[in-house]
């Protein structure tokens, strides 16, 4: 592995979450705008991230969103990324060079990444919707992470990140309900823990 792997907390709903992952240290945060308990508008978002630093980068999250769904909510929160299910119309419309490409662990994932050949990292989570806690298959996901960049979402916590990292070698990590108290409330105490196991994890590699 090469480099600090990058920690994003995702499904932040509020100022004291944001708070909590950026006096611990993570890289990036995620705002969902799809149907879920972390659910958030456009205008709360741009209000969270507005007490950001700015070396923190903004994802705003989607499900199998179209181009119109993606404008309307960036019109409001100027996110830095968009992470959702590719389409032909998102990879050439005028957010292709924000898009954080979300592929789903299951009997169409060669033909997912097989699509994003010429893309740069992508998102692998297992497969339905994200936020469930569940995990992709490690070994097919450190198969993907062999051939190009990968953040490695779904089903990690303190106590398994490191493994993850050590099996799947991934560029980056995703957590939500692993950092949770309950669905959709962050715990400042769950959130530095993750990031300490990440971090602790590099030291080690370097």
């Amino acid at each position: 592995m090469t480099g600090p792997v990058t920690i994003k907390i995702c499904g932040v709903r509020d100022s004291a979450a944001a708070r909590a992952a950026a006096e611990a240290g993570v890289d990036a945060l995620g705002f969902v705008f799809a149907e879920s308990p972390r659910r958030v508008t456009p205008d709360e978002a741009r209000r969270i991230a507005g007490d950001l630093p700015p070396e923190i980068e903004c994802v705003a999250v989607f499900r199998s969103a179209d181009v119109d769904e993606v404008r309307r909510v960036l019109d409001v929160f100027p996110a830095d990324r968009v992470q959702t299910e590719p389409t032909p119309a998102l990879l050439a419309g005028p957010f292709a060079d924000r898009l954080l490409p979300v592929l789903h662990d299951d009997g169409t994932l060669g033909d997912q990444a097989a699509a994003l050949a010429t893309h740069g990292p992508v998102l692998l989570e297992a497969a339905g919707r994200g936020g469930r806690g569940i995990r992709p298959d490690w070994n097919r996901a450190a198969a993907l992470a062999a051939r190009r960049p990968l953040v490695l979402a779904g089903g990690l916590d303190a106590g398994n990140v490191r493994a993850a990292l050590r099996r799947v070698r991934p560029v980056g990590v995703d957590v939500s309900s692993g950092v949770e108290h309950s669905p959709g409330r962050k715990s400042a105490a769950r959130i530095a823990a993750f990031v300490a196991a990440v971090r602790n994890h590099t030291l080690e590699e370097a």
